[in-house]
């Protein structure tokens, strides 16, 4: 084996291994599995352009050498990104630990019971410091949650506001520029009318159901909005604010002055400024809009013995089951930054993140009275921790700071604002004021004094108490955190420990070499709105990036901003929007979507302002060209887009893809393709050879971005020329075509820190690599379907009985048995697997993808588990409400109980085949309780007497 090909290391099959697998799958060579896969006219004719794989030495070396092209320059530009600390225990035990980042989405809450916890933690933390009722767990970032807030209080009008048709949504000037961009982009498909003015002149009519208001300003000034939100209530129209976490430490939660919605992000709480993201941003609303709020909720309930466990509760709104109907996108969260910024909650206390609010809000309010001594005026009356200074000359005072390397935020020639923050000491601010002092050319000396006045007034200083709960007064020495973090990490299954062989989802290997460079300071440390020649080695490796997806995917141009899949599909289809239009045929509305779509695409055609309409498929699993055929003629006039996944979510690679795209564009449309299942693609066949015009690619799925619990997420847009020149744009950072759409997401190039991992990946892998590991994807589900062939049914296939990277698994005809999907799902956690998708896109089935990273022993071991259910399957018909695939998974505390009152041993519940006993993982808790938890929803921490109801 050749120990510096990074192939070798990421591809779990051996060269020995790979002789039996073919012997088993009954094929010739590993070519031959292919060609009996993929359909021959879909097939590349030639190699990917990629340049030759590096080895992971020479790509540490080389990210190293770029990472030095960036100037780390002392950012106090603000505008919603501020440097802060991460502490480094939690960095080396969350950041940097395979336990946490390769973790997946915790729908099987039984083995996620940590990460849960963690993220209960971030949504007290949310709650008690807007002084809401109700939190979320985490969104994308702080302008797509308020552009959520404004879609959400759109939903719940008033019905006489429903009824007269009221769409006029207030947007203060004072929001961030990023943010009113984006709102742009999400209110003209909804048929939401944007009015964008000054809040202190707002005429409160009738006309009006909603409102966004900034706190504290984009610039800096406290407002005391309370007479606004009052008069607004009197107008019936709601009210969202979207606040700076940190300096609600200090100022009055906008849920005390009585508004509807607080937004934000949480990037201040220890996150890296990563040139953009990911970082979590927060919702918090009332409780009344439960059933209405956006992404996920996690929420305590009770397991099968009436203990306390935790959950994602009202899962009901996700979109692969209520589809067009969803009202948000579950997809959209930033999970492992969530749960970084709830333990630095945690780990600072109230105490602690009071003493860093101060700290920031002293050194602002020092700086504003040395400015006043050097003779300069500044112009927020009320502050946190921004100053706006009038400044003659700024355009000199930008070249003073850039030879000190210091970013402010130049507003414009006259005026620029500066924002301290949690880096920032006192030496920092001498720096500052000696670039004011050049600038007068003086002698002048603005002197560092202890602030005598106070600016924040008693009426909006904050007065209510918050993070009582014990989790944040109990963990403040690294010690104690250290072992809380252990403590929880010990309670997930993550793929450090077993294989994680969910469909559609390619749990893949996310290397050490690729993850290193994420805590670099030269990749961590950058502001989004540097100017570019500050983040030269980002833009050569975003650059990059976005030329190697485009050879990839086919076609002429990429856009990196969505940061999640679910933004990439609707990124895809607001460009189409934008093609249509820009040739006066802005009618085109409807969107056809196989019944075997993702479930997220219904949801993302809504969002674009599309109608949905679903064509049939056939009894093979595949799309029904008649029915497609039929449609496409009958909407021909106003057919926009088609939404097609391929291979196809069952699992095959549909022979007839070229004629159905063929049908699309002979009607006017353009073909949307879904990229989740890209990983069967890569070297192969690519979208712009199926006809394709534009697609997604998730690079938290075939990219190997890690899914960290369920985020962060990368959902690139890869286009066909005539899509190009819309491409989304930025208001600060000039990016996108050259007619680009309004923002999709708030900085630039989104999730820039973590397509560093992407970058990785393609470049360590090469040509060769890619494409080979696209084979043994293919040739490892393969595998599986033959060794579970005889005691499993695989629902679809090719037309030569092969399955693509995935297949799907029939388990109804068990019900016979009184054996349902869930309970082998919960079942195999006994096993010490994580269960792969359940009842999607089939009810009553398991999807299985094994990705190319696992090795033949591990394919084996998740196999010899699903054999022996099988077999136990067959032996509950003799008592089919008591036996271990019921009462999975058993825990601990059952195994060590005095009483066992089982029908079967203690041995077959937790150890049922010899390889379990080697690593043993526990489900912490029994078979949760979602319904009794939706019943009754608690969602933040609670006092330990509260659970006495649920026992």
């Amino acid at each position: 084996m050749r120990t510096d090909l990074f192939a070798s290391r990421h591809i779990g099959i051996n060269e020995g291994d790979l002789e039996q697998m073919l012997q088993t799958v009954k094929a010739g060579s590993l070519d031959q599995i292919i060609t009996e896969t993929i359909p021959s006219d879909i097939r590349l004719a030639k190699p990917l352009a990629l340049p030759k794989a590096m080895s992971e030495h020479e790509f540490l070396s080389h990210i190293k050498e770029l990472s030095l092209k960036n100037k780390l320059y002392k950012s106090y530009i603000g505008l919603g990104y501020h440097e802060s600390i991460t502490p480094s225990v939690i960095q080396r035990n969350i950041l940097e630990n395979p336990g946490w980042y390769t973790a997946y989405t915790p729908y099987q809450a039984e083995i996620a019971q940590g990460r849960l916890e963690a993220l209960l933690n971030f949504q007290t933390m949310v709650i008690d410091l807007t002084g809401m009722e109700l939190a979320n767990a985490s969104l994308l970032d702080e302008s797509t949650a308020a552009a959520e807030a404004m879609s959400m209080l759109f939903e719940v009008r008033t019905r006489p506001q429903k009824k007269d048709g009221i769409a006029k949504f207030f947007v203060s000037d004072e929001v961030l520029p990023q943010t009113i961009s984006l709102l742009q982009t999400r209110s003209k498909p909804l048929g939401i009318e944007l009015v964008i003015g000054n809040d202190e002149e707002f005429e409160f009519g009738n006309d009006f159901f909603g409102a966004l208001l900034q706190y504290p300003g984009k610039y800096g000034e406290v407002k005391d909005y309370a007479t606004f939100v009052a008069k607004a209530k009197e107008n019936e129209i709601k009210v969202a604010v979207a606040a700076d976490i940190l300096s609600l430490v200090l100022l009055t939660p906008p849920g005390e002055f009585g508004v509807d919605v607080v937004v934000g992000t949480t990037q201040r709480f220890g996150i890296p400024l990563g040139y953009g993201g990911p970082h979590a941003a927060f919702f918090a609303t009332k409780e009344q809009y439960k059933r209405n709020i956006p992404g996920r909720i996690i929420g305590i309930t009770k397991d099968a013995d009436g203990q306390p466990a935790l959950r994602m509760a009202l899962q009901t709104r996700e979109q692969h089951i209520k589809r067009d109907k969803a009202t948000s996108n579950i997809c959209t969260a930033q999970v492992l930054l969530a749960v970084m910024a709830g333990m630095y909650a945690v780990y600072h206390g109230p105490q602690g993140l009071k003493y860093i609010a101060d700290k920031i809000h002293n050194l602002t309010r020092t700086l504003s009275e040395a400015f006043a001594n050097l003779g300069f005026e500044q112009l927020n009356t009320i502050y946190f921790d921004t100053l706006k200074i009038n400044v003659p000359h700024a355009e000199t005072l930008k070249d003073i700071t850039a030879d000190r390397g210091i970013n402010f935020n130049y507003i414009d020639d006259q005026t620029v604002s500066i924002s301290i923050n949690e880096a920032t000491e006192v030496s920092d601010l001498d720096t500052i004021l000696s670039c004011f002092t050049e600038l007068k050319s003086t002698v002048e000396n603005g002197s560092i004094k202890e602030p005598v006045n106070e600016v924040i007034p008693y009426t909006l200083s904050r007065k209510s108490p918050f993070l009582e709960n014990e989790v944040f007064n109990t963990y403040h020495s690294e010690t104690e955190l250290m072992r809380y973090i252990k403590k929880l990490e010990r309670k997930d299954l993550s793929l450090n420990h077993s294989m994680i062989s969910l469909g559609s989802c390619t749990m893949k290997l996310n290397a050490a070499t690729e993850m290193l460079p994420l805590s670099w300071a030269e990749w961590g440390n950058i502001h989004p709105f540097v100017p570019l020649d500050q983040a030269e080695g980002y833009q050569e490796v975003l650059r990059g990036l976005e030329k190697d997806l485009t050879t990839i995917t086919g076609f002429a141009g990429t856009s990196l901003q969505p940061n999640s899949g679910a933004q990439g599909e609707y990124a895809g289809l607001m460009l189409i929007r934008a093609y249509h239009k820009s040739r006066n045929e802005e009618h085109r509305n409807i969107c056809l979507i196989p019944a075997s779509a993702h479930g997220t695409n219904p949801a993302s055609a809504v969002m674009a302002g599309m109608k949905v309409v679903v064509t049939k498929t056939d009894e093979r699993g595949n799309i029904d060209i008649v029915d497609l055929e039929e449609k496409a003629k009958l909407h021909s006039d106003n057919l926009a887009a088609l939404m097609v996944t391929y291979p196809s979510t069952h699992g095959v690679f549909e022979s007839s893809i070229k004629h159905i795209t063929k049908i699309i564009h002979e009607h006017g449309g353009q073909v949307y393709m879904d990229g989740a299942n890209m990983n069967a693609q890569v070297g192969l066949t690519n979208p712009a050879t199926i006809g394709a015009d534009v697609c997604h690619l998730n690079l938290h799925k075939t990219f190997a971005i890690p899914h960290g619990g369920g985020g962060p997420g990368v959902g690139p847009i890869c286009v066909a020329e005539q899509l190009k020149p819309f491409l989304p744009g930025n208001p600060l950072v000039k990016t996108g075509g050259t007619n680009a759409i309004t923002a999709i997401s708030g900085a630039p190039w989104g999730s820039s820190l973590v397509c560093l991992i992407s970058y990785a990946y393609i470049k360590m892998l090469g040509e060769q690599g890619l494409t080979h590991s696209t084979k043994m994807a293919i040739l490892n589900a393969n595998y599986i379907k033959e060794r579970l062939s005889g005691n499993y049914e695989v629902l679809y296939t090719g037309e030569n009985g092969r399955a693509a990277h995935e297949m799907i698994i029939d388990c109804r005809p068990f019900k016979q048995n009184g054996i349902e999907v869930t309970d082998i799902a919960k079942r195999l956690m006994d096993y010490g697997f994580h269960a792969p998708t359940v009842s999607f896109p089939v009810a009553g089935t398991l999807m299985i993808e094994p990705t190319e990273s696992e090795s033949k022993a591990e394919l084996d071991r998740f196999c010899d588990a699903l054999i022996s259910i099988r077999k136990e399957i067959d032996r509950a018909v003799d008592n089919p409400t008591d036996n271990p695939l019921k009462n999975a998974p058993h825990t601990m505390s059952m195994l060590t109980s005095e009483h066992w009152d089982f029908p079967y041993s203690r041995q077959e519940a937790v150890f049922p085949l010899p390889y379990v006993s080697d690593n043993k993982f526990w489900p912490t808790v029994r078979r949760v309780d979602d319904a009794y938890g939706d019943r009754n929803l608690i969602c933040s921490c609670t006092p330990i007497e509260a659970y006495m109801e649920y026992k």
